[in-house]
């Protein structure tokens, strides 16, 4: 049995339906990439990037839940390649802000090609993610289309400002910041546009009002939230082969986590002030020494197994509220997969 109370389903499994759904929706975003000039400095780097397969998880929570209340594959579609679309934009513009190495273990769009073609890159998924949504039109009429374009609207803005809290916070080295902020932050960067508005779309996409929406926010919000505290995990701890992303990228990035507000919590008032001296400089003048005192400094406190603990919390709170949000769903292996979210989100490697 898992820490959850349910049948563990094999990592492979569950991870082959994971792609397989990811797969629904990669010829989609493929053929939307013109075949026309400029390949070279635009066209051919964007299907560099959507080569880089990531997990698929957002147009996975879109297909599966539209089918688990009844719809049909074909008419989640394109939604679903929308979120990923954009998911991929979001990430290339990050890395950039974030000033990251790696992205799913190759060196980032920036890395390779520069600042500038990685930033136009970006806005071109962005908005052959908004051209997608077009299709919906045929398929789903202009009412159903327009509600879901006003999904996409608050999502995009609840994620833009999460981003700006949590670059704000680096820039302005905020070092007074709570677990509640954190949480806020995630609620907006993370737990809108990974989780509740997937569900709530593919969900309007099969019943339109004959589901109350609104059932999924706190499913979404406990869900993303228990993924968000992984990933800062194993941003710390993970296996960089398997992570994708370079270990210990978080320090050196000054992001306020989960565990670095548990560490300002605890923390003497010494490795405190050293602390803050740290994040206090540039990312390029701090030194891999510090890095690993501040690492050391999360274990020492107990932040990292903090995190851990919370984000199996958070993931237990995900299940009781899935009998609210999936109440009327048909039981299948969509349900199933909807269900077995909650042991992948504490248990993934990557």
């Amino acid at each position: 049995m898992s820490p959850l109370g349910t049948p563990v389903v094999g990592r492979v499994d569950f991870e082959s339906q994971l792609a397989s759904y990811r797969d629904l929706v990669l010829p989609l975003m493929r053929g939307a990439i013109p075949n026309r000039e400029p390949r070279q400095h635009l066209y051919e780097l964007i299907g560099h990037h959507l080569a880089r397969a990531g997990k698929g998880l957002r147009p996975a929570l879109c297909i599966a839940t539209c089918r688990a209340f009844g719809g049909r594959t074909v008419q989640a579609l394109p939604s679903a390649a929308a979120l990923e679309l954009l998911h991929n934009a979001l990430l290339v513009h990050d890395d950039i802000e974030d000033n990251s190495e790696y992205r799913r273990d190759k060196p980032t769009l920036h890395r390779q090609y520069g600042v500038p073609l990685a930033v136009n890159v970006g806005d071109a998924m962005n908005a052959m993610s908004l051209r997608m949504l077009k299709e919906n039109l045929g398929l789903l009429g202009p009412e159903l289309s327009w509600r879901i374009f006003d999904e996409f609207d608050h999502m995009t803005t609840e994620t833009i400002e999460g981003q700006a809290m949590e670059l704000g916070w680096i820039r302005d080295n905020s070092c007074d910041t709570t677990e509640e902020d954190y949480l806020l932050m995630v609620l907006k960067k993370t737990c809108w546009y990974s989780f509740i508005h997937p569900c709530r779309i593919g969900a309007l996409i099969a019943r339109g009002d004959g589901v109350d929406l609104e059932s999924f926010h706190r499913f979404g919000c406990f869900l993303g939230t228990a993924f968000q505290i992984r990933d800062d995990v194993l941003n710390l701890v993970g296996d960089r082969a398997k992570y994708g992303k370079e270990i210990g990228g978080d320090i050196l990035e000054g992001k306020r986590t989960l565990m670095l507000a548990h560490l300002f919590a605890n923390a003497s008032t010494s490795d405190k002030d050293r602390l803050k001296a740290f994040l206090a400089k540039p990312r390029d003048r701090r030194l891999p020494r510090e890095v690993a005192w501040v690492h050391a400094m999360l274990e020492r406190y107990g932040s990292i197994e903090y995190g851990r603990r919370a984000a199996r919390g958070f993931a237990n709170a995900a299940r009781e509220e899935f009998g609210v949000a999936y109440g009327a769903a048909s039981a299948g292996e969509d349900v199933d997969f909807l269900r077995w979210l909650m042991d992948y989100m504490v248990s993934r490697e990557a």
